[in-house]
Order: structure tokens, then sequence, then C-alpha cells
């Protein structure tokens, strides 16, 4: 079979799409995901944020003064459930978009670069599938690295420093119980907020057969915008940034609990899923696989 018969977007109208087929490719993605080594040791990476900042704030002899460094962070020492929500603000505007990019990234034009894409596509799933399935894996492993960091977090603030009730932003104080689920709201609001750049990731890497550079471009892409969020001559475009609410998580550590910035995270990001993914299925079915 040649691979004119299989590749160009019309020739496969007429298969017959097994059902089913679409779960057994989620499947099969995301079990080849976390089988690869390079996937365990960015998780792992993300794992030790938390873990060094805890040390080094453990082992360190001088008190930091209420707003010194990152937020939260002077209060770790009298709460180790600080741990965690430090961690996630040392880590939304790097680390995490790092990992994203990597992963997304990878997702069209890794299987291109290895010469398997136009295999993936003689299986009955059909093009716009296997693009959903891609981004299905990418968004899961948002939420495995951001749960990663929370359990990292809340662990090792446990173990080296005292545990008790939270007390937020607004001044009101909450049990243990409640603020462990505010931070599984946290893990929540911050994989909402990488859902863009998991799009953009899938995009960049139709246009490539090459991965490295796509997943450069997604970590650029990344670094652009949240560069361009604090020049003050823009902030007309600051509001439509992906990057803009990452950071409003804050607002979940206040009484009564505020979710104002997630809902208009939320609205920003499926703005970009939208944007981003007719871009990412209007390129890819029409793109001639050759590899």
């Amino acid at each position: 079979m040649s691979s004119s018969d299989v590749l160009p977007a019309t020739s496969r109208s007429d298969i017959p799409i097994r059902r089913g087929a679409g779960w057994d490719l989620l499947g099969s993605e995301i079990s080849v995901l976390f089988r690869r080594r390079r996937t365990w040791a960015m998780l792992v990476a993300v794992a030790l944020i938390p873990v060094l900042l805890a040390v080094a704030v453990r082992l360190s002899s001088s008190t930091l003064a209420p707003g010194e460094g990152p937020p939260f962070l002077d209060r770790v020492t009298q709460n180790g459930l600080f741990v965690g929500f430090t961690a996630m603000v040392v880590a939304i505007p790097l680390f995490l978009p790092l990992t994203i990019g990597v992963v997304a990234g990878d997702t069209i034009a890794g299987e291109a670069g290895l010469g398997t894409l136009r295999y993936l596509l003689v299986a009955p799933a059909g093009r716009v599938r296997l693009l959903l399935v891609k981004y299905a894996g990418a968004a899961l492993f948002s939420l495995v690295a951001t749960l990663t960091l929370t359990v990292s977090g809340t662990l090792i603030g446990a173990a080296l420093f005292p545990v008790g009730p939270v007390t937020l932003l607004s001044g009101d104080t909450i049990s243990v119980t409640e603020s462990l689920w505010r931070s599984l709201l946290m893990a929540a609001y911050v994989t909402v907020s990488l859902l863009g750049l998991s799009m953009i990731g899938l995009f960049i890497s139709t246009l490539t057969d090459v991965p490295v550079g796509a997943m450069a471009a997604t970590i650029v892409v990344s670094v652009v915008a949240q560069i361009l969020d604090v020049i003050p001559q823009l902030s007309w475009l600051h509001p439509w940034l992906f990057s803009h609410y990452w950071l409003g998580f804050a607002d979940l550590l206040r009484q009564p609990l505020d979710l104002s910035s997630f809902g208009q995270n939320a609205i920003v990001q499926v703005c970009y899923l939208a944007v981003f993914g007719a871009l990412a299925y209007s390129r890819f079915v029409t793109k001639d696989i050759l590899s």
C-alpha cells in the first residue's frame, strides 16, 4: 500500500470506523505516554520542587519577613500545608509550562519524527479522532503533573513542619480537611490554566516533523505570553492572554470562596481551545503525511 492510499484526508471517508477504536487508541496513547522514562523524569522533577523548597526553608537559620520571597513562603514554617501553595506559585510560570511544552509539542511531531504517524492513520480511527486522543493525553499529563506537585508539597510539608488549621488571605481560619480540599481545587485551577497551552502545543506539533522544534516553540510561546502580560502598555491585551490568570488561584484562599478568577480563567482557556483546536484540525486533516 502506498502512502498516497492512506494519507490524504479524503481517502479515509469510506473506511468504517470500528466502534471503540477511539477508546483503544486513547488507552494506547496513555500507556505509551506514562511508560516513557522522559515522562517519569519530568514528574520526578516536578515533585522535587516542593521538596527542595521545604528543605531549604527548614535548614535556613534566618526568618523571612512577611511578603519576602514567593507568596506564602513566610508562612511555611508556621504551617506545612503552605509548602504546596508556595510550590504552585514557583512552578506555574516556568516548570509546569516546560513539561507541558515537551509533552504537547511531541504529540504529532514525535510520531512523524519516528515514522509511525502514517501507521497510526492506517488504523480506522481517523485524523480527527487521533487529534482528540493526542490532546487528551497532553491534558491528562497536565492533571497528573499538577497533582504530583500538590501531593508532594503536602507530604513534605507535613513531614518537616507543623500542620494545623490554615489562616487564609482573608484572615479567616479553616480546618486541615478543608485546606486539603482547597489544595485539590487549586490543582484543578492550575490544570485548567494549562489546557490552552496544551492545545497551542498540539497545533504547533502539526506544523513540523521535528519534535524538538515543536517543544521549544511551545515553551517560547509560554514565555512570550508572560512577558507581554507584564508590559503596562499592553494592558488591553492582558485579559486575553492564556497566562494572565495563571496565578489567580490565590483567590481560592479567601473566605467566602471566590471562584470569579476560576471562571474567567476557564473562559479564556476555552477560547484558546476553540481557536487553536480549529487551527490544528485545519492543518492536520489537509496535511500529507509522509512519515
